[in-house]
């Protein structure tokens, strides 16, 4: 019994011993392993996918529904019939509708066209923001600047330049926009300015009419002296 108590304390200090030697590290709980780059790249893209997507800023424009021949002659024929009654709102509702403002009624005249000749500023700017050809002529052949310019719409003439229609287009009568203005009015102030705006733009006073008369000879002939020096003096 003597030696098995000094056994079992020598057993005792040699195991309080080398649990001194190990310090704490040897009894702290073991740590999970951070999980590996693929196991994180796999929670992303879960994470990523389970994300729904940021709306856009701006929601998309209305899309008109297809219409048949018939029903889009028949929106169309309501545009030319809201832009001769300077309608600004029913224009910019039958455009959204898919209204073509180059479609023309029977004497050819369209809601581009129609704006343009009478000075309908505001649905003037809704057929150029609706696609309108610049280029499209009337029943006369003429441009919607001719007109314009025979009646003395200065803006009118300004938007109509800015957009590009031809300044030099001759209609089925012989005449530019810049004869037009001379001959179908009385040169007074808006005629002046509008002849200005032309010789600007780069129109040609020479092109003669039927007559064989520029439109220097027209002007001095029907006693315009204002437009004449406009012509004499152009840069």
């Amino acid at each position: 019994m003597r030696w098995f108590g000094a056994g079992c304390l020598v057993l005792c200090l040699t195991l309080a011993t080398t649990a001194c030697q190990a310090g704490p590290e040897a009894t702290r709980a073991p740590q999970p392993a951070p999980p590996s780059s693929a196991a994180g790249a796999e929670v992303g893209a879960r994470a990523t996918e389970s994300t729904p997507a940021a709306a856009s800023s701006s929601a998309a424009a209305p899309v008109p529904p297809v219409l048949s021949a018939e029903e889009q002659a028949l929106l169309d024929q309501d545009l030319i019939a809201a832009a001769k009654a300077n309608n600004v709102p029913l224009v910019q509702e039958l455009i959204g509708r898919g209204g073509d403002v180059n479609a023309k009624d029977a004497i050819q005249d369209s809601a581009f066209l129609y704006a343009g000749a009478e000075g309908f500023n505001d649905v003037l700017r809704l057929a150029l923001a609706a696609g309108a050809d610049v280029a499209g002529t009337n029943r006369y052949g003429g441009t919607a600047l001719i007109p314009a310019s025979e009646h003395g719409h200065v803006e009118t003439v300004q938007i109509l330049i800015g957009a590009g229609v031809p300044v030099n287009h001759v209609n089925n009568l012989g005449w530019t926009a810049m004869q037009e203005a001379i001959l179908l009015n009385t040169g007074g102030p808006r005629q002046q300015e509008v002849v200005r705006l032309l010789l600007e733009a780069g129109a040609d006073p020479n092109i003669r009419d039927r007559e064989g008369r520029t439109a220097l000879q027209n002007a001095e002939r029907l006693g315009f002296a204002e437009i004449a020096a406009l012509i004499r003096n152009r840069g």
